[in-house]
């Protein structure tokens, strides 16, 4: 979904990145079918004003594991600014789409929007797992400890119902086509694409990805009006809402504005003042 050293989804990546640092990690094949990557943010801002930073999240779960609260961040339709002060860092696990389907148990709509405590559901596990996260010494440790807590459940699925997974390699696949090719505007396009009725592709949708289709197409279009902003000296904006399958402009205006805080037109500006 995401290359190693891609800045998509960070908002103002340029100004925020001279305040903290990203890396990230591919999992092991142990988990590889259900984990996209590793996550680690790390900063040190003493002696320095606070940072907030603000993404534009993906239709994807995140375990979140920082010193102070772990819990699991379900798919956030709405901005959920991270206040960076002090120093810290943060390993996350971001799942691929439906890739917590089988963690979980139930569907992930049921946890959109949400923020849970590792142990709601992964038990005493889930709180063993922060310790040994927040113990490890530097990023290998981080990502070994997470992996090996992973590792472990999957192998339970599949000793035990394994038959959620290949219906979240399945989901995360239709969610590829529709990141990889920006000519799917409707879900009445992406169901002919994957072979589904666009009722079965909601509701696969919904139980695995927890969004729907509809939801899931307009935040990779929005991905892409806002990498324009950023790197487009003039963009049109017209031309861009109709390539993005908006009815108009202003309907593109209010659904970046909404995800980013900014109109694109102030967006773009403060990213070309922040360069």
């Amino acid at each position: 979904m995401q290359g190693l050293h891609s800045t998509r989804g960070i908002l103002h990546a340029r100004e925020g990145l001279r305040r903290f640092e990203l890396r990230r990690r591919l999992p092991s094949p142990a988990v590889a079918g259900l984990v996209s990557h590793y996550w680690i943010v790390c900063w040190d801002l003493r002696g320095q004003p606070p940072h907030t930073q603000r993404v534009l999240s993906y239709p994807c779960v995140n375990l979140v594991f920082q010193a102070d609260r772990s819990r699991v961040a379900g798919v956030l339709r709405t901005p959920h600014p991270q206040r960076l002060a002090g120093a810290g860092r943060v390993l996350g696990v971001m799942f691929r789409p439906g890739g917590f389907r089988p963690l979980l148990g139930r569907s992930v709509a049921t946890i959109t929007d949400r923020f849970l405590p590792l142990a709601e559901v992964f038990g005493v596990e889930g709180d063993e797992a922060a310790a040994a996260v927040a113990a490890a010494p530097d990023d290998d440790g981080m990502v070994a400890a997470a992996e090996e807590f992973l590792a472990r459940h999957v192998a339970r699925i599949r000793e035990g119902d394994a038959s959620t997974l290949p219906v979240a390699e399945r989901v995360a696949e239709l969610v590829d086509v529709v990141a990889a090719d920006p000519s799917i505007l409707r879900v009445d396009q992406l169901a002919t694409r994957v072979g589904l009725g666009i009722r079965a592709l909601q509701r696969l949708c919904a139980e695995y990805a927890g969004v729907g289709p509809k939801w899931v197409i307009r935040r990779y279009r929005l991905h892409e009006a806002v990498q324009r902003a950023a790197e487009d000296h003039d963009p049109d904006w017209v031309r861009l809402a109709a390539d993005l399958g908006y009815s108009d402009q202003a309907h593109l205006v209010r659904d970046f504005t909404a995800a980013t805080g900014q109109s694109p037109t102030r967006y773009a500006r403060a990213t070309r003042l922040g360069s």
